[in-house]
């Protein structure tokens, strides 16, 4: 068994943003370190990300221990709630494992996977995607609205993405390495994490219910990061938007030289006002749709061009675990 110090090279972190899970913390370690107990060879470093918690999760995550002596735990705390993909970034600037595995608190991912991702990157792979074959507690609206999101995404994206493939992942040393050397503040980490390429594998797994506590994430919150996807990583809703303005330029053209060839050749009345108020409804939608999509690029050049820090630490706690028992890991 290694015995980890500070100036050990640590073969993995497992980097774990948390946000409101007081409930999930104790449960979520112990279930962690029940894996890594089996992998007595390698050396682990278990990153805390608090993402400005309003319960006592900074509290919990100080309190926790390790009786495995090839494990240490770093806990990083956030100065205010900078947002899921903020805590991951912080996470992978801190993180100084030879691989990287991200992990939700809920134990939705599962943490027995990690020998068989550890085993893969050990193969020569630099990324292990874990693509989701079910989404058990989940409702049917999320599952077919997930669907079709990933695939327009797909579709939209200048990057290629894997499909059904969320944040739980591992990444080699060198993919780490590229990715934070990426200097937007507007962060979508799932095309972040895809966007280096290397060498990558995908596995599949079933995908749990949350073990105790609730969704951290509103419906609008998850259009939101849904349409920073989309707009961080393509220009074609733009290109889409310069389409539809050029096919309706052509058919009110169109039309403007059918209704003058019929009013000099054939007459017309003064009849038409519904069909000349659904035309202007429709131009008038489609004019603010093109302005909004415009809009959306133009709030990622603000926000680029502010410069502004996407996270800031207030706290950074380090814990060396002393060579105990593994055996302590079987109770609780």
């Amino acid at each position: 068994m290694k015995l980890i110090s500070p100036n050990n090279d640590v073969t993995l972190s497992i980097i774990v943003p948390v946000y409101n899970e007081v409930q999930m913390l104790p449960t979520f370690h112990h279930e962690v370190l029940k894996t890594l107990a089996t992998l007595p060879n390698e050396t682990f470093e278990l990153v805390y990300v608090n993402d400005g918690s309003k319960d006592s999760s900074w509290l919990c995550m100080q309190s926790l221990s390790c009786p495995l002596s090839h494990c240490k735990i770093r806990c990083i705390n956030l100065s205010r709630n900078f947002g899921k993909e903020a805590a991951m970034t912080a996470g992978l600037d801190h993180a100084t494992g030879q691989a990287i595995i991200f992990l939700d608190a809920d134990l939705q991912d599962p943490p027995e996977l990690i020998p068989q991702m550890l085993e893969k990157w050990r193969e020569g792979f630099d990324v292990v995607n874990m693509k989701r074959k079910q989404r058990v507690g989940e409702s049917a609206f999320k599952k077919f609205s997930a669907f079709l999101y990933y695939r327009l995404l797909t579709r939209l994206s200048d990057v290629e993405l894997q499909q059904d493939v969320g944040d739980f992942r591992l990444l080699s040393r060198r993919v780490v390495e590229a990715i934070k050397k990426l200097p937007e503040r507007n962060r979508y980490m799932k095309g972040i994490l895809s966007w280096p390429g290397f060498v990558q594998t995908t596995l599949s797994f079933d995908r749990q219910a949350r073990v105790a506590g609730e969704t951290k994430w509103s419906f609008l919150q998850l259009v939101g990061l849904g349409l920073s996807g989309i707009t961080s990583f393509s220009v074609k809703p733009l290109r889409l938007a310069t389409w539809a303005g050029g096919l309706v330029s052509l058919s009110a053209f169109c039309y403007a030289m059918f209704v003058v060839f019929k009013t000099l050749f054939i007459g017309e009345s003064v009849a038409g006002y519904p069909t000349m108020m659904l035309v202007i409804l429709m131009l008038g939608g489609l004019q603010l749709l093109a302005i909004g999509v415009v809009g959306e690029y133009i709030a990622r050049i603000f926000t680029e061009s502010k410069g502004r820090p996407i996270y800031i630490v207030m706290d950074n706690e380090v814990k060396v675990a002393q060579e105990q028992a593994v055996g302590e890991l079987n109770h609780g």
